[in-house]
Protein backbone atom coordinates (compact mmCIF):
# COMPACT_ATOMS: atom_id res chain seq x y z
CA UNK A 1 0.00 0.00 0.00
CA UNK A 2 1.41 3.34 -0.99
CA UNK A 3 1.16 4.48 2.96
CA UNK A 4 3.18 1.62 3.54
CA UNK A 5 6.22 3.90 2.03
CA UNK A 6 6.14 6.81 4.81
CA UNK A 7 7.09 6.18 8.47
CA UNK A 8 6.11 8.36 11.05
CA UNK A 9 7.13 8.45 14.66
CA UNK A 10 3.99 5.78 16.31
CA UNK A 11 3.22 9.22 18.80
CA UNK A 12 2.54 11.52 16.16
CA UNK A 13 -0.27 12.23 14.11
CA UNK A 14 1.39 14.21 11.67
CA UNK A 15 -0.95 16.64 9.68
CA UNK A 16 1.67 19.18 9.02
CA UNK A 17 3.61 18.05 5.27
CA UNK A 18 2.78 21.58 4.05
CA UNK A 19 5.65 22.73 6.49
CA UNK A 20 7.91 19.90 6.79
CA UNK A 21 7.04 16.41 4.22
CA UNK A 22 8.90 13.52 5.20
CA UNK A 23 10.55 11.63 2.80
CA UNK A 24 8.98 8.28 1.59
CA UNK A 25 11.76 4.93 2.56
CA UNK A 26 12.63 4.73 -1.17
CA UNK A 27 13.90 8.28 -0.59
CA UNK A 28 15.64 7.58 3.00
CA UNK A 29 17.26 4.94 1.82
CA UNK A 30 18.40 6.93 -1.76
CA UNK A 31 19.84 9.04 0.62
CA UNK A 32 21.22 7.09 3.27
CA UNK A 33 23.52 4.87 0.17
CA UNK A 34 25.21 8.47 -1.33
CA UNK A 35 25.86 9.55 2.12
CA UNK A 36 27.39 6.56 3.02
CA UNK A 37 29.25 6.26 -0.53
CA UNK A 38 30.79 10.46 0.17
CA UNK A 39 31.58 9.34 3.68
CA UNK A 40 33.22 6.25 2.59
CA UNK A 41 35.46 7.69 -0.56
CA UNK A 42 34.90 11.71 -0.92
CA UNK A 43 37.43 11.99 -3.61
CA UNK A 44 35.32 9.19 -5.60
CA UNK A 45 32.33 11.15 -5.02
CA UNK A 46 32.77 14.71 -5.10
CA UNK A 47 35.77 14.27 -8.18
CA UNK A 48 34.17 11.46 -10.30
CA UNK A 49 30.32 10.78 -9.61
CA UNK A 50 28.91 13.92 -8.37
CA UNK A 51 28.43 16.46 -11.68
CA UNK A 52 27.26 13.68 -13.52
CA UNK A 53 24.57 12.66 -11.00
CA UNK A 54 23.65 15.89 -10.49
CA UNK A 55 23.02 16.51 -14.10
CA UNK A 56 21.44 13.74 -14.80
CA UNK A 57 19.26 13.86 -11.48
CA UNK A 58 18.10 17.25 -13.13
CA UNK A 59 17.24 15.55 -16.49
CA UNK A 60 15.14 13.57 -14.33
CA UNK A 61 13.40 16.72 -13.12
CA UNK A 62 13.48 18.82 -16.38
CA UNK A 63 11.30 15.98 -17.99
CA UNK A 64 8.83 15.61 -15.42
CA UNK A 65 8.21 19.44 -15.31
CA UNK A 66 8.16 19.49 -18.99
CA UNK A 67 11.01 21.87 -19.55
CA UNK A 68 14.70 21.98 -21.11
CA UNK A 69 17.27 20.88 -18.20
CA UNK A 70 19.48 24.50 -19.23
CA UNK A 71 16.48 26.31 -17.75
CA UNK A 72 16.89 24.76 -14.06
CA UNK A 73 19.61 24.92 -11.11
CA UNK A 74 19.08 22.44 -7.79
CA UNK A 75 19.14 24.87 -4.74
CA UNK A 76 18.72 23.54 -1.39
CA UNK A 77 14.75 25.04 -1.07
CA UNK A 78 12.46 27.64 -2.56
CA UNK A 79 13.70 30.67 0.01
CA UNK A 80 17.25 30.14 -1.60
CA UNK A 81 16.19 30.37 -5.26
CA UNK A 82 14.00 33.03 -4.50
CA UNK A 83 16.97 34.88 -3.07
CA UNK A 84 18.43 34.33 -6.23
CA UNK A 85 16.03 35.72 -8.19
CA UNK A 86 16.20 38.93 -6.25
CA UNK A 87 19.79 39.04 -6.06
CA UNK A 88 20.13 39.00 -9.57
CA UNK A 89 16.48 40.78 -11.20
CA UNK A 90 18.08 44.40 -12.33
CA UNK A 91 15.68 46.93 -10.50
CA UNK A 92 16.19 50.53 -10.53
CA UNK A 93 15.52 53.30 -8.61
CA UNK A 94 11.24 53.66 -8.50
CA UNK A 95 11.16 50.32 -9.98
CA UNK A 96 7.76 48.53 -8.05
CA UNK A 97 7.76 44.50 -7.24
CA UNK A 98 3.85 43.57 -6.89
CA UNK A 99 3.69 41.01 -4.07
CA UNK A 100 -0.22 39.56 -2.44
CA UNK A 101 -1.48 39.92 0.78
CA UNK A 102 -1.16 36.50 0.90
CA UNK A 103 2.97 36.32 0.04
CA UNK A 104 5.21 33.89 2.36
CA UNK A 105 6.47 36.15 5.41
CA UNK A 106 10.54 35.01 4.06
CA UNK A 107 9.52 36.14 0.30
CA UNK A 108 8.03 39.24 1.68
CA UNK A 109 11.52 40.05 3.48
CA UNK A 110 14.07 39.05 0.14
CA UNK A 111 12.01 41.27 -1.87
CA UNK A 112 11.78 44.13 0.70
CA UNK A 113 15.70 44.04 0.89
CA UNK A 114 15.76 44.07 -2.76
CA UNK A 115 13.68 46.88 -3.28
CA UNK A 116 15.43 49.12 -0.04
CA UNK A 117 18.81 48.04 -1.92
CA UNK A 118 17.77 49.63 -5.79
CA UNK A 119 15.74 52.06 -4.14
CA UNK A 120 12.74 50.43 -5.58
CA UNK A 121 9.50 49.54 -3.82
CA UNK A 122 7.39 46.70 -2.82
CA UNK A 123 3.34 47.36 -3.27
CA UNK A 124 1.29 44.70 -1.77
CA UNK A 125 -1.64 43.99 -3.48
CA UNK A 126 -5.04 43.12 -1.91
CA UNK A 127 -6.88 39.69 -2.84
CA UNK A 128 -10.61 39.32 -2.45
CA UNK A 129 -12.33 38.54 0.81
CA UNK A 130 -13.18 34.99 -0.86
CA UNK A 131 -12.31 33.03 -3.65
CA UNK A 132 -14.71 31.77 -6.55
CA UNK A 133 -13.75 33.99 -9.75
CA UNK A 134 -10.84 33.07 -11.13
CA UNK A 135 -10.27 36.56 -12.96
CA UNK A 136 -11.66 38.34 -9.63
CA UNK A 137 -8.28 37.45 -8.23
CA UNK A 138 -6.00 38.27 -11.68
CA UNK A 139 -7.73 41.39 -11.62
CA UNK A 140 -6.94 42.07 -7.95
CA UNK A 141 -3.02 41.68 -9.08
CA UNK A 142 -3.12 43.94 -11.35
CA UNK A 143 -5.07 46.54 -10.43
CA UNK A 144 -1.49 47.32 -8.25
CA UNK A 145 0.23 47.57 -11.05
CA UNK A 146 1.46 50.31 -12.59
CA UNK A 147 3.83 51.81 -15.53
CA UNK A 148 6.82 51.20 -13.25
CA UNK A 149 5.96 47.95 -12.17
CA UNK A 150 8.50 45.15 -13.15
CA UNK A 151 7.73 42.28 -11.60
CA UNK A 152 5.15 40.35 -9.98
CA UNK A 153 5.83 37.59 -7.47
CA UNK A 154 3.33 35.36 -6.73
CA UNK A 155 2.35 32.00 -5.03
CA UNK A 156 1.18 29.25 -7.16
CA UNK A 157 0.01 28.06 -3.55
CA UNK A 158 -0.20 30.79 -1.24
CA UNK A 159 1.70 29.29 2.56
CA UNK A 160 -0.63 31.11 5.15
CA UNK A 161 -4.01 30.72 3.47
CA UNK A 162 -3.44 27.50 1.05
CA UNK A 163 -5.06 28.57 -1.83
CA UNK A 164 -4.35 27.67 -5.31
CA UNK A 165 -3.99 31.29 -7.02
CA UNK A 166 -4.50 31.16 -11.01
CA UNK A 167 -1.38 31.90 -12.00
CA UNK A 168 -1.06 30.65 -15.59
CA UNK A 169 -3.94 33.60 -16.27
CA UNK A 170 -2.19 35.53 -14.57
CA UNK A 171 1.52 35.14 -16.75
CA UNK A 172 -0.89 35.73 -19.73
CA UNK A 173 -2.22 39.07 -18.84
CA UNK A 174 1.00 40.10 -17.28
CA UNK A 175 2.61 39.35 -20.38
CA UNK A 176 0.33 41.36 -22.58
CA UNK A 177 1.69 44.63 -20.18
CA UNK A 178 5.58 43.73 -20.17
CA UNK A 179 5.44 42.48 -16.74
CA UNK A 180 7.85 39.76 -15.66
CA UNK A 181 6.13 36.86 -12.75
CA UNK A 182 7.91 35.31 -10.42
CA UNK A 183 6.06 31.99 -9.31
CA UNK A 184 6.97 30.39 -5.56
CA UNK A 185 5.88 26.73 -6.35
CA UNK A 186 6.74 25.30 -2.98
CA UNK A 187 3.15 23.66 -2.46
CA UNK A 188 2.48 23.01 -5.94
CA UNK A 189 4.75 20.23 -6.93
CA UNK A 190 2.49 16.68 -7.17
CA UNK A 191 -0.76 18.53 -6.01
CA UNK A 192 -1.13 20.50 -9.51
CA UNK A 193 0.04 19.51 -12.88
CA UNK A 194 3.19 21.51 -13.39
CA UNK A 195 4.26 22.16 -17.33
CA UNK A 196 6.83 25.00 -16.22
CA UNK A 197 7.39 26.51 -20.21
CA UNK A 198 3.75 26.91 -20.73
CA UNK A 199 3.21 29.20 -17.74
CA UNK A 200 4.80 31.47 -19.06
CA UNK A 201 6.69 33.07 -15.94
CA UNK A 202 10.30 34.42 -15.94
CA UNK A 203 11.23 32.89 -12.87
CA UNK A 204 9.56 29.86 -10.76
CA UNK A 205 11.06 29.10 -7.65
CA UNK A 206 10.10 25.41 -5.85
CA UNK A 207 10.74 23.01 -2.72
CA UNK A 208 11.26 18.92 -4.06
CA UNK A 209 10.87 18.16 0.00
CA UNK A 210 7.56 19.52 0.67
CA UNK A 211 5.10 17.68 -0.98
CA UNK A 212 6.87 15.51 -3.51
CA UNK A 213 8.57 14.20 -0.57
CA UNK A 214 12.37 14.15 -1.83
CA UNK A 215 14.92 14.74 0.49
CA UNK A 216 15.04 17.67 3.26
CA UNK A 217 17.08 20.83 1.51
CA UNK A 218 16.22 19.68 -2.38
CA UNK A 219 14.99 22.62 -4.51
CA UNK A 220 15.10 24.48 -7.67
CA UNK A 221 15.39 27.35 -9.41
CA UNK A 222 13.57 27.40 -12.88
CA UNK A 223 14.79 30.08 -15.32
CA UNK A 224 12.59 31.33 -19.10
CA UNK A 225 15.54 31.06 -21.80
CA UNK A 226 15.33 35.21 -21.40
CA UNK A 227 16.37 36.12 -18.14
CA UNK A 228 19.57 33.10 -18.63
CA UNK A 229 21.66 36.31 -18.52
CA UNK A 230 20.44 37.58 -15.87
CA UNK A 231 21.01 35.23 -13.52
CA UNK A 232 24.23 35.28 -10.92
CA UNK A 233 24.84 33.30 -8.34
CA UNK A 234 24.89 34.94 -4.58
CA UNK A 235 27.57 32.25 -4.04
CA UNK A 236 30.44 31.97 -6.15
CA UNK A 237 32.76 29.29 -5.99
CA UNK A 238 34.34 27.02 -9.41
CA UNK A 239 30.62 26.27 -10.38
CA UNK A 240 32.68 23.06 -12.13
CA UNK A 241 35.30 20.99 -11.34
CA UNK A 242 38.39 22.07 -12.91
CA UNK A 243 39.81 21.64 -16.12
CA UNK A 244 36.14 22.27 -16.29
CA UNK A 245 34.58 25.67 -16.28
CA UNK A 246 30.95 27.35 -15.94
CA UNK A 247 29.68 28.32 -19.69
CA UNK A 248 26.20 28.35 -18.47
CA UNK A 249 24.15 30.34 -15.69
CA UNK A 250 23.34 26.92 -14.17
CA UNK A 251 26.93 25.90 -14.05
CA UNK A 252 27.69 28.01 -11.35
CA UNK A 253 25.57 25.64 -9.06
CA UNK A 254 27.12 22.61 -9.53
CA UNK A 255 30.09 22.90 -7.69
CA UNK A 256 29.72 24.78 -4.22
CA UNK A 257 32.18 22.94 -2.48
CA UNK A 258 32.04 20.66 0.42
CA UNK A 259 28.18 20.84 0.49
CA UNK A 260 26.38 17.25 0.91
CA UNK A 261 24.28 17.02 -2.77
CA UNK A 262 22.24 13.63 -1.79
CA UNK A 263 18.93 15.37 -1.36
CA UNK A 264 19.29 16.35 -5.29
CA UNK A 265 20.49 12.95 -6.17
CA UNK A 266 17.20 11.83 -4.18
CA UNK A 267 14.95 13.68 -6.68
CA UNK A 268 14.47 11.13 -8.99
CA UNK A 269 13.97 8.54 -6.78
CA UNK A 270 10.85 11.10 -5.22
CA UNK A 271 9.04 11.07 -8.33
CA UNK A 272 9.43 7.49 -9.22
CA UNK A 273 7.27 6.92 -6.35
CA UNK A 274 4.80 8.75 -7.28
CA UNK A 275 4.67 7.73 -10.69
CA UNK A 276 4.37 4.36 -9.46
CA UNK A 277 1.36 5.42 -6.89
CA UNK A 278 -0.08 7.63 -9.59
CA UNK A 279 -0.63 11.41 -9.08
CA UNK A 280 -4.25 11.16 -9.56
CA UNK A 281 -4.30 8.72 -6.69
CA UNK A 282 -2.72 10.76 -4.64
CA UNK A 283 -5.22 13.46 -5.51
CA UNK A 284 -8.25 11.97 -4.90
CA UNK A 285 -7.11 10.54 -1.57
CA UNK A 286 -5.44 13.83 -0.12
CA UNK A 287 -8.35 16.19 -1.36
CA UNK A 288 -10.86 13.67 -0.21
CA UNK A 289 -9.59 14.22 3.12
CA UNK A 290 -9.21 18.06 2.56
CA UNK A 291 -12.94 18.29 1.80
CA UNK A 292 -14.04 15.94 5.04
CA UNK A 293 -11.72 18.18 7.18
CA UNK A 294 -13.09 21.12 5.94
CA UNK A 295 -16.90 19.70 6.07
CA UNK A 296 -16.28 18.94 9.96
CA UNK A 297 -14.70 21.97 10.95
CA UNK A 298 -17.42 24.27 9.40
CA UNK A 299 -20.45 21.74 10.47
CA UNK A 300 -19.16 20.90 13.96
CA UNK A 301 -16.80 24.02 15.24
CA UNK A 302 -18.20 26.75 12.79
CA UNK A 303 -14.96 27.46 10.84
CA UNK A 304 -15.14 29.61 8.05
CA UNK A 305 -13.08 29.04 4.63
CA UNK A 306 -11.40 31.40 2.45
CA UNK A 307 -12.30 29.57 -0.92
CA UNK A 308 -15.40 27.79 -3.17
CA UNK A 309 -15.39 24.27 -2.51
CA UNK A 310 -13.92 23.20 -5.34
CA UNK A 311 -10.31 21.88 -6.36
CA UNK A 312 -9.59 24.64 -8.44
CA UNK A 313 -9.24 26.56 -5.53
CA UNK A 314 -7.70 23.77 -2.94
CA UNK A 315 -6.04 20.33 -3.30
CA UNK A 316 -4.19 18.73 -0.31
CA UNK A 317 -4.40 21.38 2.30
CA UNK A 318 -7.88 22.23 4.03
CA UNK A 319 -7.80 25.59 5.51
CA UNK A 320 -10.20 27.41 7.71
CA UNK A 321 -10.65 29.93 9.99
CA UNK A 322 -11.45 29.43 13.83
CA UNK A 323 -13.95 31.18 15.60
CA UNK A 324 -11.56 32.24 18.36
CA UNK A 325 -9.95 35.74 18.65
CA UNK A 326 -7.03 34.58 20.48
CA UNK A 327 -5.49 31.34 18.98
CA UNK A 328 -1.96 31.44 20.14
CA UNK A 329 -1.15 28.56 22.35
CA UNK A 330 -3.42 26.22 20.33
CA UNK A 331 -1.08 24.34 18.07
CA UNK A 332 1.54 23.80 20.98
CA UNK A 333 -1.38 22.60 23.47
CA UNK A 334 -2.68 20.17 20.46
CA UNK A 335 0.76 18.62 20.03
CA UNK A 336 1.65 18.16 24.27
CA UNK A 337 -2.13 17.15 24.90
CA UNK A 338 -3.12 15.18 21.45
CA UNK A 339 0.41 14.79 20.16
CA UNK A 340 -0.99 15.88 16.75
CA UNK A 341 1.19 18.12 14.31
CA UNK A 342 -0.76 20.75 12.46
CA UNK A 343 0.12 24.64 12.31
CA UNK A 344 -2.57 27.39 13.82
CA UNK A 345 -1.44 30.30 11.74
CA UNK A 346 -2.42 34.10 12.29
CA UNK A 347 -2.90 35.79 9.17
CA UNK A 348 -4.43 39.72 9.00
CA UNK A 349 -4.86 39.40 12.75
CA UNK A 350 -7.07 36.30 12.79
CA UNK A 351 -6.65 32.64 13.60
CA UNK A 352 -6.79 29.79 11.04
CA UNK A 353 -6.02 26.12 11.08
CA UNK A 354 -3.89 24.26 7.81
CA UNK A 355 -4.74 20.54 8.23
CA UNK A 356 -2.49 18.60 5.00
CA UNK A 357 -3.68 15.64 3.74
CA UNK A 358 -1.31 13.18 2.76
CA UNK A 359 -1.14 9.28 1.75
CA UNK A 360 -0.42 8.56 5.05
CA UNK A 361 -2.88 10.01 6.43
CA UNK A 362 -6.66 8.94 6.97
CA UNK A 363 -10.04 9.99 8.55
CA UNK A 364 -9.31 8.22 11.79
CA UNK A 365 -6.95 11.51 12.48
CA UNK A 366 -9.43 13.87 11.52
CA UNK A 367 -11.58 12.40 13.78
CA UNK A 368 -9.21 12.75 16.57
CA UNK A 369 -8.43 16.43 15.14
CA UNK A 370 -12.06 17.37 16.06
CA UNK A 371 -12.44 15.83 19.16
CA UNK A 372 -8.98 17.67 20.26
CA UNK A 373 -10.59 21.41 18.81
CA UNK A 374 -13.74 20.57 20.42
CA UNK A 375 -12.16 19.54 23.54
CA UNK A 376 -9.94 22.58 23.79
CA UNK A 377 -12.70 25.70 22.24
CA UNK A 378 -14.98 23.90 24.43
CA UNK A 379 -14.05 26.74 28.08
CA UNK A 380 -12.20 29.11 25.94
Amino acid sequence: MPHSLWTIRADTTYLNHGSFGPPSQPVIEARRQWQEQLDLQPMEVFVRQQETALLAARDRLASWLSTDPTNLAFVDNATWAMNVVAHSFPLQPGDRVVLTDHEYGAVERIWQRAAAKASAEVVQATLPAYFSDAQQVVDAILEACDARTRLIVVSQITSPTAITLPVALLCQEAQRRGIVVCIDGPHALVQLDLSLDELGCGFYTASCHKWLSAAFGSGFLYVAPEFHSLIESPLLSWGRIPPSEPVAWHDEFLWLGTRDNSAFLTVPVAIDVFEQIGLENFRDHSHSLAQYARDRLERELGCKSLVEDDPAWYMSMAHLELPLSDASGLQQQLWQEFQIEIPVICWQDRWFIRVSCHLYNDESQLDKLIGALKSLTSNP
